[in-house]
């Protein structure tokens, strides 16, 4: 018998494909600090520190799994998101929750995900987001850096249309349980 995989789901709640899952899901309630690096205790205290975990969501929840993940690829050495919202500061100054968070919107930019890649340290990365969305930009930037600096991961930045989400969920759930199987098998 596989033992549970252990992922801290950042997203209102975790879906029925990923909770039926072989996941030993953690799904802190969504919370706007989501954001920003000031989430990260209440993140980090969520999941066990004696374990080695996967980080996924969708939109802020996806930006910050691939932020808690590059800032913390020894302890989340595995991330996923669907559209995730990495370039969250361009709506800084629209009355977003951001406006409280940060004083400006080059701070915001500077708690971005993108800005967090140690290119000599890095978690397992799957990221899709629809061209038709806000976050495609984001996204298509991040798979840039990874790629110059030749950090491996895997986008799907190409699938778009109705369903979105829900079409991208099984490539999700996929790649965690190969990551992780993979992960709980390599020596620390």
């Amino acid at each position: 018998p596989n033992p549970m995989l252990p992922l801290l789901w950042l997203d209102a709640d975790p879906p029925p494909a990923v909770v039926a899952g072989r996941f030993a899901v953690v799904a802190p309630p969504a919370d706007p600090r989501w954001w920003s690096v000031a989430s990260e205790p209440d993140l980090l205290a969520a999941a066990d520190p004696a374990r080695r975990w996967a980080a996924a969501g969708v939109g802020t929840g996806g930006q910050a799994a691939v932020r808690l993940a590059l800032r913390h690829p020894d302890r989340f050495p595995v991330a996923a998101a669907i559209d995730p919202a990495l370039d969250f500061h361009d709506l800084y100054g629209r009355g977003t929750p951001l406006d409280a968070l940060f004083p400006t919107r080059e701070r915001a930019r500077q708690d971005t995900a993108v800005l967090h890649l140690n290119p000599a340290r890095w978690p397992r990365l799957w990221f899709a987001a629809d061209p038709a969305g806000p976050w495609h930009r984001g996204a298509d930037r991040l798979h840039e850096k990874l790629t110059a600096y030749g950090v491996p991961h895997a986008a799907d930045l190409d699938a778009t249309g109705p369903g979105y989400v829900a079409r991208m969920l099984p490539p999700l759930i996929a790649f965690l349980a190969v990551a992780l199987a993979e992960e709980s098998r390599r020596l620390m």
